[in-house]
């Protein structure tokens, strides 16, 4: 078989299903090399800064292990900002879907709330609100959040800073993105 014959989902057979789970097994396999080619893209992104989008990402991932962090934090300070292109209002969101099956749950929560957390260093500039961020104070991970913001993102946009490359962190986004899908030991944090 090569394709399906149904046009509606309702339709398909056993037989069917399994031929495309088979294909998206496949699929799901190859997620870390299309979140590599998707940073690579990060480094024709958003201009104005000193360094790329890709070269942010990476720093904050180099400040992240340097400071000790684990690996799904190191990975996560890599993907932070991989949303940018396709959803600038909610780049944290789109982040934090894609790595909320296979990261614990505090990490999954710093990116999703990182650009808000953000705020607080330039909202002020263009007539916003810079403490929204306040709003979690009682969260659990409310301190993760600002140590992730203030230490591995905000502090990024440093030309001269020795970022480690692509190459580097790929080994540790095979892993993570590598992980079972939803692993209760891996989401719920257990050891």
């Amino acid at each position: 078989m090569n394709q399906v014959a149904f046009i509606q989902m309702k339709d398909g057979t056993a037989e069917e299903y399994q031929f495309l789970q088979a294909l998206e097994h496949d699929y799901i396999r190859a997620l870390p090399d299309r979140l590599l080619t998707a940073l690579e893209g990060l480094g024709d992104s958003l201009q104005g800064y000193q360094v790329s989008r890709l070269e942010h990402s990476l720093q904050s991932a180099t400040r992240a292990e340097a400071d000790g962090a684990d690996i799904d934090m190191v990975v996560a300070a890599l993907v932070h900002d991989i949303g940018d292109a396709l959803a600038p209002e909610n780049h944290s969101q789109m982040a934090a879907a894609i790595l909320r099956p296979y990261v614990r749950a505090e990490v999954t929560w710093v990116i999703e709330m990182h650009g808000l957390f953000q705020m607080k260093y330039y909202a002020h500039h263009y007539g916003n609100n810079p403490d929204g961020y306040l709003a979690h104070a009682g969260h659990p991970w409310f301190e993760s959040c600002k140590r992730f913001c203030e230490l591995y993102d905000q502090a990024a946009f440093d030309p001269a800073y020795p970022t480690k490359p692509l190459a580097y962190f790929a080994p540790m986004l095979r892993e993570v993105f590598g992980r079972k899908a939803f692993d209760p030991a891996v989401i719920q944090g257990a050891d």
